[in-house]
């Protein structure tokens, strides 16, 4: 397996690691056993951030900081690293227990986030700084737009709104959690009186509430 990651690592990520044991670390998921990515998500998720801010830093030198650091919150997503991830053919690498997999752990935007970070910190152990930065920024140059305005949270576009329109505050309410511990699924209603309440579902509760701000907007128009 080792040999065919390593292949698939140098032509897909443009990376040629030396250490093919960190490499398979970072590919395992826990369902495999305890030799798994965690320890390198933690790491990697770190360097991620800081690389992204040193290039929102560069790229936008006029924006002020509260543009900045909607910017750095999308590009840092769990949904925008499962996405890179996916760009990349993630999702046929990772390694997972039967019933991870059966429990369509392959496409969980939770996995395919961690194993996304936990390839930039096998990178950046294996090859170093400005390996890793000159990774992520060909893997994200898709995502990074540099023109036109900073993106917008969809809950603060929903609170401004509101209270634009005189209405009270947008509540959110969890209605369920279901699904499997590694692919959790977070049902959530939210009501801005007196419109409909809308419903959504994300992978965790954050991404849920992102979903149901997007959906009312589109409700409305905006």
């Amino acid at each position: 397996m080792m040999a065919a990651a390593s292949l698939w690592a140098r032509d897909r990520l443009g990376v040629t690691l030396t250490d093919g044991a960190l490499l398979e670390r970072a590919l395992t998921h826990k369902s495999v056993g305890a030799n798994n990515y965690e320890r390198l998500e933690f790491l990697g998720d770190r360097v991620l951030g800081s690389i992204i801010a040193a290039w929102l830093y560069e790229t936008f030198p006029a924006e002020p900081e509260g543009k900045l650091t909607r910017r750095f919150a999308k590009l840092v997503s769990r949904e925008t690293c499962a996405n890179v991830a996916r760009q990349l053919g993630i999702p046929q690498q990772v390694l997972l227990g039967s019933q991870a997999r059966s429990d369509g752990g392959t496409d969980s935007d939770n996995i395919l986030g961690d194993v996304m970070e936990a390839l930039i910190g096998a990178i950046w152990l294996d090859q170093g700084d400005r390996v890793a930065t000159a990774f992520v920024r060909r893997a994200w140059q898709s995502q990074l737009s540099s023109d036109g305005q900073a993106p917008k949270h969809p809950k603060s576009a929903v609170q401004e709104w509101a209270a634009a329109k005189n209405l009270k505050d947008p509540v959110y309410a969890l209605l369920k959690r279901s699904g499997p511990h590694h692919a959790p699924q977070f049902h959530v209603l939210l009501t801005v009186a007196p419109h409909p309440p809308v419903e959504a579902t994300g992978t965790s509760k954050q991404d849920a509430e992102t979903q149901a701000a997007q959906k009312f907007l589109e409700t409305i128009g905006e």
